[in-house]
């Protein structure tokens, strides 16, 4: 039923949680994970210049080694949590909107299922423009299960 499971991932406790039900699917599927990080081009480009996202939206992570360990740092957790349990999981990085980079990357790789977190790192982009979760929800063909950060582990 799920050969391919799509966990958007920031790193947060969230995110774990999200992790914890992925693998758990992946065991009894014996489904390959795919952990994505999407830098939030909206959100950067108030911390950052328009020059510097640029440079992510070209996908020049190299040039941007907070922007970079950031990124692997949130997806390796994922791969590391996924090989505790003898599963593989792939490890990507994309740039752009976070709702519409997740949508896409599940269309593009024939993604059977997203799990992902209620919510991750927000504040005031998330009062602003809406939750991740419920944009990816209402965006994408494909089964979504969303975990609540307080569900048990």
């Amino acid at each position: 039923m799920y050969d391919t499971i799509l966990v958007p991932t920031d790193g947060s406790d969230t995110a774990e949680v999200a992790v914890d039900h992925a693998i758990d699917l992946a065991e009894k599927y014996g489904a390959t994970i795919h952990a994505l990080y999407v830098i939030d081009v909206d959100a950067t480009s108030y911390s950052l210049g328009t020059e510097q996202v640029d440079r992510i939206r070209q996908g020049h992570l190299d040039e941007m080694p907070e922007v970079k360990e950031s990124a692997e740092k949130a997806t390796g957790q994922v791969a590391d949590a996924a090989a505790e349990h003898g599963l593989t999981a792939e490890e990507h990085v994309r740039a752009g909107q976070p709702a519409r980079a997740i949508r896409k990357f599940a269309e593009e790789n024939e993604i059977d299922l997203v799990v992902m977190g209620s919510h991750g790192r927000s504040g005031l982009s998330r009062a602003l423009l809406g939750s991740v979760a419920e944009h990816v929800l209402r965006e994408t063909r494909v089964p979504v299960l969303v975990v609540d950060e307080h569900a048990e582990r």
